[in-house]
Formats: C-alpha cells, structure tokens, sequence
C-alpha cells in the first residue's frame, strides 16, 4: 500500500492510485469528468492547475501496446473530445501531453494546459516538474480550487450536452 496525499490535503492509502479512482474507491475533486466503458477522465488529484486531466484506462496495463483495438479507438475519441472541450469550454490554448510506462499507477496520459504563468518556469518538458511545484505548494488557496472545481463542473457539462 502507498500512501498519497491529494491537493486537497487528503491522504488516501491505496495500492494503484489509478484503479483507486477509476473504481470509484477514491473521489476526485470534481467528481468524473467523463468516462467511457474503458477509460476514465478526472481532474489531478495531486495538483490544483484548472483543466489538468488525467485519462486513465479502467484496465490495469501499463503500456500502449497493452491496449486492444476497441480500446485503442476508444482511447483516441475521447482524448480528442476532451482536448476540443479544452479548448473551446476552458479556453486552453495549448497542452502539454505526458505518458510514462515506469508509473506506479497504471496507463494514463497527464493532458497538461500550459498558462501564461507558467513561462516563468521555462517554455519546456524540463518546466512541467517545478510548475506542479509550485501548483500544489502555492495554488491550493480557496480561490484557486474554486476555479478548478468550476472548471470540472463546465467540462462535465460539455460531455453532457454532448449526448
């Protein structure tokens, strides 16, 4: 078991962060932001940056090529469905996109917006560790969640219109 501490200040001791959150054993903040029979989309539960999302598989893999082909088209639409709400609900113009296989939680893909109070962090891969530095250190103030919290709510609302 590995005990995380999420950006609200809750610790939470599971063994897979991701089948955690994916079974619904752990709430994120906000709730689901929209899932799928294979995949499950939720803001970050370890930082508070509005529209980070993390997709991840509901299947305990690890790599891409751990997918089956039904999950692989699955994973593909709703990617680029959130990345248009992104864009067209939250204004983000842009998103940095991270996957790793040497994770200690399963396959999902960090689907990072980049700020403009980011660039003082550098304009690079190598700025994404001090910016979620600085996000879970210095942005878990009450304003700032709310910004977030709305921002899953807006999300959330754009995958239901949708239907």
């Amino acid at each position: 078991m590995r005990k995380i501490t999420l950006s609200n200040g809750t610790m939470v001791e599971v063994e897979c962060l991701s089948c955690a959150l994916t079974s619904g054993m752990v709430e994120p903040d906000g709730g689901v932001v929209v899932e799928t029979e294979h995949f499950h989309a939720h803001q970050d539960v370890a930082y508070p940056i509005k529209g980070l999302i993390i997709l991840a598989s509901k299947r305990h893999i690890y790599c891409f090529d751990e997918l089956t082909e039904e999950e692989k088209i699955d994973y593909i639409n709703l990617l680029t469905k959130i990345r248009k709400a992104q864009r067209e609900v939250l204004g983000i113009e842009h998103v940095y996109y991270f996957y790793n296989e040497d994770t200690t939680h399963h396959f999902h893909m960090w689907m990072v917006p980049r700020y403009d109070w980011m660039n003082e962090f550098g304009r690079s891969v190598e700025s994404l560790r001090p910016v979620l530095r600085h996000a879970r250190n210095q942005m878990s103030d009450k304003e700032n969640v709310k910004e977030v919290l709305d921002a899953i709510n807006r999300l959330k609302n754009a995958f239901r219109e949708a239907r």
